[in-house]
């Protein structure tokens, strides 16, 4: 039971931690659906505004956490994260919550994770990672560690119970929040768009290292698209702290005239877009949700793509792909990325539109699909599922 936190009302206590700024929008929507089940109950940890909106007490806030890839930044860090780790943990062990909840993060959850369930804490970890795509070995990691896992696509819990994890399919939460039918006319207008121009979305991804490898080629190849139909515009959403950097390769490349660049707004952009240049991750899945088609791209340190191209189980990077299990949208990874070649498969799809329009028919059926598949009550779903743990 819950030690030193007593409960309200007989709701549970509830210790999260989420990473980044996708791990606090999911763990903020599970924790309204546990406030919905339990009014009074009580949650702290490590998280961010979405969480704390909801009564969640931070210790710490998620930006503590975002750290990516295999680069130096997380050596560098990497003492103050495990830091964190220990004090967490030995807070957690004192105060004994009715269970834990890990977001994503992985790396930092796992271990976590596992010596509260070692120590009687019941565990669960929100978000199953990629063993389907890359790093199998984190399996038997996950075992260890996780009472239960809630996973968002439909394929995981049958693979997780092959390997003796209990796993429940919550749906995934972009699904229930993006309409099935996007308003592109509206979009167009509430970025201050032209109504009719060919318009593409260039979405060279979040994080640093992101729009060091692919913000350059992507607006690149912008400029060859352009000169090739001079009437295309396009849109690029960026996160604030980026701005000025993309700002200036747009002048670089005389694209002053024909780019928007707007904070933030990717909902927006992928709205409005007809087709779409775009950086691996979880914005590929948001532009299929859209029913936009794309072009997917990745390129990163040499030492990175090694490491992370040993380690694939698949052929496909992109989650479109991977859900559909076939190559419905061109990847072009690392030295595949010219700018060049992003210009031609981006051009294909435009001149789909009048060439071979059964093409996007058949991409966007795919694509119905797949967001009926993921449509769940995902809060509703996930809290039955954490109600049966504390009851067990």
């Amino acid at each position: 039971m819950a030690g030193d936190l007593p409960d309200s009302n007989g709701a549970p206590t509830v210790a999260m931690v989420a990473g980044e700024v996708s791990g606090d929008l999911l763990a903020g929507l599970l924790l309204g659906g546990l406030k919905r089940r339990w009014p009074g109950l009580r949650s702290f940890g490590i998280g961010g505004p979405q969480m704390e909106r909801l009564g969640f007490s931070a210790w710490w806030s998620f930006q503590k956490l975002a750290v990516h890839g295999f680069n130096w930044e997380l050596l560098r860090r990497y003492r103050e994260i495990v830091g964190i780790r220990d004090l967490l943990k030995e807070r957690l062990l004192k105060q004994r919550p009715d269970i834990f909840i890990g977001t994503d993060a992985p790396d930092f959850n796992f271990k976590l994770e596992e010596e509260l369930r070692a120590a009687g804490i019941k565990t669960v970890h929100f978000v199953c990672p990629s063993v389907w795509a890359w790093r199998p070995e984190r399996m038997e990691k996950i075992r260890r560690s996780a009472d239960h896992v809630l996973c968002i696509f439909p394929f995981e819990p049958k693979l997780l119970a092959r390997h003796g994890i209990a796993a429940t399919y919550v749906g995934h939460p972009l699904a229930s929040v993006i309409p099935m039918e996007p308003d592109r006319a509206a979009s167009r207008l509430a970025l201050g768009l032209h109504a009719t121009a060919p318009l593409v979305a260039i979405l060279p991804g979040s994080r640093r290292s992101e729009i060091k490898h692919l913000a350059e080629r992507f607006i690149q190849a912008a400029a060859l698209m352009r000169s090739s139909r001079p009437e295309l515009h396009f849109v690029v959403p960026v996160v604030p702290g980026f701005r000025p950097a993309i700002e200036a390769l747009v002048q670089a490349n005389g694209l002053g005239d024909c780019v928007t660049v707007v904070d933030g707004q990717s909902h927006a952009a992928l709205s409005a877009c007809d087709v779409t240049l775009i950086a691996s991750g979880t914005a590929t899945l948001e532009a299929a949700l859209f029913k936009r088609p794309m072009v997917i791209a990745y390129h990163q340190n040499w030492l990175s793509w090694q490491i992370m191209r040993r380690k694939r189980l698949q052929p496909w990077v992109g989650l479109p792909n991977i859900l559909c299990a076939e190559f419905v949208v061109p990847e072009l990874l690392q030295d595949e990325a010219t700018p060049r070649a992003l210009a031609r498969e981006t051009l294909a799809w435009l001149d789909a539109q009048d060439n071979s329009p059964e093409r996007l028919q058949s991409l966007r059926t795919k694509f119905e699909a797949m967001h009926l598949e993921l449509q769940r009550d995902t809060a509703k779903i996930a809290t039955d599922a954490i109600e049966k743990i504390l009851q067990s």
